[in-house]
């Protein structure tokens, strides 16, 4: 790659199927930190196409294929809608994580659909995409992610957190990076606040009203996901099976539920971060107050919020970023993190259709 700058456009969709974030960002070729997002947004799925990822898990082969190509037309249109909004001219790449049907790395198994020759075509755009997969036949969980963008731009802060439909964290110990799952947050927190008719529970109001169970925090925290060791990584199968049944069994009302979860976040998260105030914190869950003073107090730091795009946008903008390395042969996945082989420069590249 030859130019100063490159322009891409990224998008990130979450297990709490929140929507698809998108960024317009750019990228000093000489120097990655000094990266810019010129333009965001979060596009929010439908009713139906909600409901259609949350089922997707139970379909089957064929109807997951279609699926694959249905969402990369519904991609295709957010990014060409997304152009059109902000008169984007200059755009080198797309990088695209799709949306995460499946993810059982233990069996070598991870799908994230939304078909990047559909994209490609249907944008005329390179398009970059399918991250994971070849992280799992390397041996690797394929999962997070998003650890290069923390060590390359976000370098500065001992840990990154995000917040979303799980928690993830990645920190820098004895020169390499290391990442992983916490817990669950938006993908419990949402689906119980749904439950009384919000799509979330807005600033922590109704866990804040709540009691906890301490017999459900305690059978939360005694899960054995949290006695693993790095490498690890969480899906909505888990949740399926070891969560949702668990908290179903011993707590009815639904501000108990969540307020419950909330001190098991808190707990989780201080686990890792506790008593270092250099924390970047970003995902959905921030915005939820109650949590973050939960996060605080079980931890003891103060957590610095910066402005809400890096909030909101850094997940999509890291996968910008994933792209960029992928397109120029560079590491974007490191098995310090996913437990794989090897380094290496994930994703699938892809062309419009009669581009050579």
């Amino acid at each position: 790659m030859n130019k100063t700058s490159l322009f891409s456009i990224g998008l990130m969709s979450g297990t709490s199927l929140d929507g698809i974030d998108l960024v317009y960002a750019e990228f000093a070729v000489n120097n990655y930190i000094k990266f810019k997002i010129l333009h965001s947004e979060t596009v929010s799925y439908s009713r139906k196409w909600k409901e259609t990822l949350q089922n997707a898990i139970h379909f089957s082969s064929d109807d997951l294929q279609r699926l694959d190509i249905e969402y990369g037309v519904l991609l295709g249109d957010v990014i060409n809608d997304f152009i059109d909004k902000f008169s984007i001219e200059n755009i080198d790449f797309v990088a695209s994580h799709g949306h995460t049907i499946l993810h059982q790395p233990e069996k070598g198994i991870t799908l994230q659909i939304g078909n990047g020759q559909i994209i490609a075509d249907k944008t005329k755009q390179k398009v970059v995409c399918d991250f994971r997969t070849q992280d799992v036949k390397l041996g690797g969980q394929g999962a997070p992610l998003v650890p290069i963008g923390d060590e390359l731009l976000f370098g500065n802060y001992d840990f990154c957190v995000n917040l979303g439909g799980f928690s993830n964290v990645s920190f820098n110990k004895e020169g390499k990076r290391i990442a992983f799952d916490i817990c669950p947050v938006n993908i419990v927190m949402n689906l119980y606040a749904q439950k009384l008719g919000f799509e979330y529970d807005e600033s922590g109001e109704i866990a804040s009203r709540g009691k906890i169970n301490t017999v459900l925090l305690n059978k939360l925290n005694s899960l054995d996901f949290y006695d693993k060791e790095p490498p690890k990584s969480l899906g909505l199968e888990w949740v399926q099976q070891k969560i949702f049944p668990l908290i179903d069994s011993l707590e009815t009302d639904v501000s108990s539920v969540l307020r419950t979860f909330v001190a098991h976040i808190a707990i989780q998260v201080s686990k890792v971060i506790a008593n270092n105030n250099s924390v970047l914190m970003t995902g959905g869950g921030v915005f939820n107050q109650f949590l973050i003073k939960c996060i605080e107090e079980k931890s003891n730091i103060k957590i610095e919020v910066l402005n809400s795009e890096i909030i909101n946008f850094k997940e999509a903008l890291v996968f910008s970023f994933l792209g960029l390395l992928k397109l120029d042969s560079q590491v974007n996945c490191l098995s310090s993190v996913t437990g794989s082989k090897m380094d290496h420069s994930s994703g699938e590249v892809f062309l419009p259709s009669g581009v050579q």
